[in-house]
């Protein structure tokens, strides 16, 4: 398949992911990626929490040195920067962390101490959201770990769909995996995983919106735990 012009318009773009989504919706994830992979060549990235590296693992094998894009708020745990570092150092990745516009100490100058508590919804929009617009500017795809089975949320998650509002191709090729299948393909390549998720968390976000789950709560039930919050914004 030949690579996408550069100068291809968003509209082009947007029926373009329309009809992957449908010709992909029952391929493997490797199919999905490569389709990425030849579409978009180094105009595609992967975005990573460092949950896991999954996607990054599979996004390797088809695209060796694939950008690896990871969100560095300043209220990760200090297993979720390990999980990057060791990341970078033994997968055939390239690993980019953004960082805010402000530090920690500057947006609590401004805004307070733990707008967090808050102003979740600020706080999410100043730490992920901005800084994801501007370190996926210079991508026409991108690709997530989004799982349907991880909440009410997710369940309509398309393998390929369009991001209206970067305006560009959106790439979920474990859309359809369960929590079963993603631990399968960990024991199966060895993929690095975050500690936490062997300490009762679910789903890793920031340290201070975080907690473990209980049994029966699906996934993101530690994320924003007692709030009607579910997402941070990157997906919404």
């Amino acid at each position: 398949m030949t690579a996408l012009r550069d100068e291809a318009p968003a509209e082009e773009l947007a029926a373009l992911a329309a009809r992957a989504g449908r010709d992909l919706e029952d391929a493997p994830a490797l199919e999905i990626l490569r389709w990425a992979a030849e579409t978009f060549g180094r105009g595609f990235c992967v975005t990573s929490s460092m949950e896991d590296a999954v996607v990054a693992h599979l996004a390797s094998r088809v695209l060796p040195g694939v950008d690896v894009v990871f969100l560095d708020t300043g209220y990760h745990f200090p297993e979720t920067i390990g999980t990057r570092d060791a990341v970078e150092a033994v997968m055939d990745v390239n690993v980019l962390t953004l960082t805010p516009a402000r530090t920690v100490a500057e947006q609590d100058a401004e805004h307070g101490p733990r707008l967090y508590e808050r102003d979740p919804d600020l706080c999410c929009a100043l730490r992920k959201v901005r800084p994801l617009e501007d370190g996926l500017a210079g991508y026409r795809a991108w690709a997530t770990g989004l799982r349907r089975d991880e909440s009410a949320t997710r369940a309509g998650t398309p393998v390929v769909g369009w991001d209206a509002r970067r305006r560009k191709v959106k790439v979920s090729p474990i859309a359809r995996w369960s929590q079963e299948d993603v631990a399968a393909y960990v024991a199966e390549h060895g993929v690095l995983t975050n500690p936490l998720l062997m300490d009762g968390y679910a789903s890793v976000g920031c340290a201070p919106c975080t907690r473990r789950v209980r049994e029966g709560e699906d996934a993101r039930a530690g994320r924003w735990a007692g709030r009607s919050k579910t997402e941070c914004g990157l997906h919404g």
